[in-house]
């Protein structure tokens, strides 16, 4: 995996998750105090990814016409399971195909039909593809929740690091959002190490700035609400936050 979440794309993901429909990139940005380009930026990179995979509709088939949802539960080969999923989602009337990493038991497969006799045809059809359906059962309801680790309980604040990462010796690498009052804003990166605003120890090795990643250089101006990631190689990592974050703040 070439890309690594931090706080804010967790938030993301947890938001869209929780309502994707009503859900837009002002009311995210508030909600973790960076601007809404940056999330929507964030957004295009978590789609670029993989990450986040598709924006779907949840339905309910039994208020749409009357229509049935099953679920089967069946054993597929292991060396066969991916490519039987493939098929299986090409059978008209599935609508979900999960593989399982257990032996037996290991595709779940979710299909609607409109009467039994739809769903029977169905069951023909995956049978013909050779995949054993162990057990069926008619789905009540289903529920989705989003995944609470990725949630509001421990809320982004400015005033700390939105990521970390430990290197080997005592270096680090750290995220942190800069507030409209920090020390370096409006300074250059030149400026900042010369009036020991920032240590000569640590380097601004990126700069979100709305929708854009800017790479730095000694001219750049800090402004407020640029992401920045910087690299300390001693690890102080309490006085490379203090040039980023309001005095009152720390």
């Amino acid at each position: 995996m070439d890309y690594r979440l931090d706080e804010i794309d967790r938030r993301i993901i947890y938001e869209l998750m929780r309502d994707a429909r009503n859900t837009s990139a002002p009311t995210i940005a508030e909600q973790v105090n960076v601007s809404a380009g940056t999330i929507r930026n964030r957004i295009n990179q978590l789609e670029e990814h993989d990450i986040i995979r598709n924006y779907t509709a949840e339905i309910d088939f039994e208020r749409a016409d009357g229509h049935l949802t099953n679920l089967y539960v069946c054993n597929a080969p292991v060396s066969e399971r991916k490519a039987l999923a493939q098929e299986a989602s090409a059978v008209p009337g599935v609508i979900n195909v999960r593989q399982l990493m257990t032996g037996r038991r290991n595709l779940h497969i979710m299909a609607v039909g409109e009467d039994t006799e739809h769903l029977r045809r169905i069951t023909r059809a995956l049978s013909r593809l050779g995949i054993e359906i162990e057990d069926e059962t008619l789905v009540e309801s289903e529920t989705h929740s989003p995944y609470t680790s990725f949630g509001p309980d421990e809320e982004i604040s400015t005033n700390k690091a939105t990521d970390f990462i430990s290197l080997a010796g005592d270096a680090n690498v750290v995220d942190v959002t800069v507030q409209a009052d920090a020390p370096i804003v409006d300074h250059t990166l030149e400026e900042a190490v010369q009036n020991d605003v920032l240590d000569d120890d640590s380097l601004v090795i990126a700069i979100e700035r709305g929708d854009r990643v800017l790479t730095p250089h000694g001219t750049t101006v800090i402004q407020p609400d640029d992401i920045v990631t910087v690299l300390s190689r001693s690890g102080d990592t309490d006085h490379v936050l203090d040039a980023f974050i309001a005095e009152e703040a720390v």
